[in-house]
């Protein structure tokens, strides 16, 4: 086994971690809010909010690094168009993906104190809920197309 093997390898799983985990939270998070159970959204969303730190976090900060190296390894210039793109759409992605971790974090927050007071989630849960949906559909979309380009070097 080569380096660059062991790198791509790394970098490839750090993508699957990313799309996979992005991929869960988004499931778990819309069925506990169907549920409109705030006790269930404030213990589902707590969970996410680790899994985001833990997971996608770690595979966020891998993902340069490793295609650093790649590029170190393979002598690739970062002026490719493939790269260069890939690296907007990264910034794209985190552009996202940060205010969506903020949003979960006080949405599980409105649930817990919901969930607390045995009352109702309030508007502003429902409100961020709706934003933090639409913000999933950029997000989740700009890592895709980062996958896609890591695959095909189109350009």
């Amino acid at each position: 086994m080569t380096l660059y093997f062991l790198v791509k390898f790394i970098h490839v799983l750090g993508a699957v971690v990313i799309l996979g985990t992005g991929t869960g939270i988004a499931f778990f998070m819309l069925m506990a809010h169907r549920t409109q159970d705030p006790e269930f959204i404030a213990r589902t969303a707590s969970v996410v909010v680790i899994a985001d730190a833990i997971f996608t976090l770690s595979a966020v900060i891998l993902q340069p690094v490793s295609g650093g190296v790649l590029m170190m390894l393979s002598a690739t210039s970062i002026a490719e168009g493939w790269i260069l793109a890939s690296l907007a759409l990264y910034a794209v992605a985190g552009l996202f993906w940060i205010p969506v971790v903020l949003m979960q974090i006080e949405m599980r927050d409105l649930a817990r104190k919901a969930a607390d007071q045995h009352a109702a989630l309030p508007e502003r849960y429902f409100v961020l809920f709706r934003r933090w949906f639409a913000f999933g559909f950029p997000g989740f979309g700009a890592t895709m197309a980062i996958l896609w380009l890591m695959i095909a070097k189109p350009f």
